[in-house]
C-alpha cells in the first residue's frame, strides 16, 4: 500500500520520516503515553528511530498499518501520531491509534486526527468498520473516541494487560457515515455530560470532608489498610440482617469489593469511598453508583463499622457524597434503598436530606429471594444554594 497524506481540518497527516525521531523521543517521555499506550518503557532513542524508520514504514509496505505523523497544516509542526493500527482486509475492518505530545494538547487534536483517518479509511480503503480500545481508565482517549463519533459498546477482557494496568479495557467501533463533518464539535464537546465526568474520572479518587461536632471525616480512596475492619463490620450481625454481604464473609470478598471499587472508578460508574476518623481509621463506606441507563441518576450504598453507629458519621458522610454527585458529576437525583425495616439506614438518610418517597415491592435481592424496600431521594433542587 502506498503512503498517503490527508489534509483536513488544519492537520495535515503524513507518513513518518527519519527527521521525525526526536520528535517522537520527546513526546513519549511524557508520563501518560507511557501508561498508557504500548509504547517501551523506558523509551530510549533506538526505539523512536526504529519507530520511523522500519516499523511505520513496514506497515504501509505490508498493508497491516497506516502509521500517520499528525502535524500542524501552516507550520508542518509534529503534534501527535494517529492511524490504522492494524488492519483485517478480510473482515475491511482496522483499528485506530493515537497519542498527542505534550505540547499540543487542549486542541482537541486526537479526536480531529481520528475523523480525518476513519473518513479516508472509509473512502478509499473501504474498510466496513474502525474499532477503538482503550485499557479501563483512559479517559481522555475515551473522550477523543466519543468526539471522533465513535461508540462505545462495553467491556472488554484484555489479551496482554499493561504491567500494574486494568486486565479490562473499553471497545468502541465507528461505522461509515458516522464520521461527524470538519469544524463541528460532534458529541461530547466541552461543557457535556460526558467531558465532565471524563475530566472527574480521569483523574486520581478524591478526598472529601465532612464534620460531626468536633470529629473531621475524610471520605477517601479504600486500600489495603482497610480490610480488616470491612471484614469485622460485615460480619457484625446487624450487617448480615439488613444487607446482603456474603454470609460468611471472608478477606477474599474484601478484597474483591477493593478490586471493584478500584476498577468502577476507572470505569467512571461508581465513586466509593471509605470514610476515615481523625486517625484515619476506617468507620463506614459510602459508594455513589450511577445508574446505566440513566447518567442523572444514582443510588448510594453504605457500612457502618460497629463502634461507629450511632454517632451521626454516616448522615455527614452522606451528605458530602451527595454535594459531591450534584455539584461535580452532574447528577439530578440520588436515591437509597434498604429493606423495609432498617430503622437505622432510613435514619441515616433522611438526616443526610434523603426524603422518604414510599415502599417498592420486591425492589431489592435480599440473599435468595426479593423483598420490599424502603425508598428515598434527594434531588439536586435539594441544594440550599438551588
Amino acid at each position: 500500500m502506498e503512503p498517503v497524506q490527508i489534509t483536513e481540518d488544519g492537520l495535515l497527516l503524513r507518513p513518518w520520516r527519519p527527521t521525525d525521531a526526536d520528535d517522537v523521543l520527546r513526546a513519549c517521555q511524557a508520563p501518560d503515553i507511557q501508561r498508557w499506550t504500548a509504547v517501551p518503557r523506558p523509551y530510549l532513542p533506538e526505539h523512536a528511530h526504529g519507530f520511523v524508520t522500519d516499523r511505520a514504514p513496514r506497515g504501509w509496505k505490508d498493508g497491516t498499518s497506516t502509521p500517520f505523523a499528525v502535524c500542524d497544516a501552516g507550520s508542518g509542526e509534529l503534534l501527535g501520531s494517529c492511524g490504522l493500527v492494524s488492519i483485517d482486509h478480510t473482515l475491511r475492518s482496522g483499528e485506530i491509534g493515537y497519542w498527542t505530545a505534550p505540547w499540543a494538547r487542549g486542541r482537541n487534536l486526537a479526536a480531529r486526527a481520528t475523523r480525518a483517518v476513519a473518513r479516508w479509511a472509509f473512502d478509499r480503503l473501504e474498510l466496513r468498520r474502525i474499532i477503538w480500545q482503550a485499557e479501563l481508565g483512559n479517559h481522555a482517549s475515551r473522550l477523543a473516541a466519543l468526539r471522533a463519533g465513535f461508540r462505545v459498546e462495553g467491556r472488554l477482557r484484555l489479551a496482554a494487560p499493561a504491567p500494574g494496568g486494568s486486565a479490562e479495557g473499553w471497545i468502541g467501533s465507528l461505522l461509515p457515515g458516522e464520521v461527524p463533518e470538519p469544524g463541528t464539535p460532534g458529541p461530547a464537546g466541552p461543557g457535556t455530560l460526558e467531558a465532565r465526568r471524563a475530566a472527574v474520572f480521569g483523574r486520581p479518587h478524591p478526598e472529601l470532608f465532612a464534620t460531626v461536632g468536633p470529629v473531621e471525616l475524610r471520605l477517601r480512596a479504600m486500600d489495603e489498610r482497610d480490610m480488616d475492619a470491612l471484614v469485622t463490620t460485615s460480619r457484625d450481625p446487624e450487617t448480615i440482617r439488613w444487607t446482603s454481604v456474603p454470609d460468611p464473609y471472608e478477606r477474599s470478598h474484601a478484597e474483591a469489593y477493593l478490586a471493584y471499587h478500584r476498577t468502577s472508578w476507572a470505569d467512571g460508574s461508581a465513586a466509593c469511598f471509605a470514610v476515615a476518623d481523625a486517625d484515619d481509621a476506617y468507620v463506614a463506606n459510602v459508594d455513589l453508583r450511577i445508574a446505566r441507563m440513566d447518567p442523572l441518576l444514582a443510588d448510594v450504598g453504605f457500612l457502618a463499622a460497629p463502634h461507629a453507629r450511632g454517632r451521626g458519621y454516616l448522615s455527614a458522610a452522606l451528605g458530602a457524597l451527595t454535594t459531591w454527585g450534584f455539584t461535580t458529576l452532574g447528577l439530578a437525583r440520588i436515591e437509597w434503598r434498604a429493606n423495609v425495616g432498617n430503622v437505622a439506614s432510613r435514619r441515616a438518610a433522611e438526616k443526610a436530606g434523603f426524603r422518604y418517597e414510599g415502599v417498592s415491592r420486591a425492589a431489592i435481592q435480599y440473599r435468595d429471594h426479593r423483598v420490599d424496600a424502603w425508598l428515598a431521594a434527594v434531588t439536586a433542587t435539594d441544594l440550599p444554594d438551588h
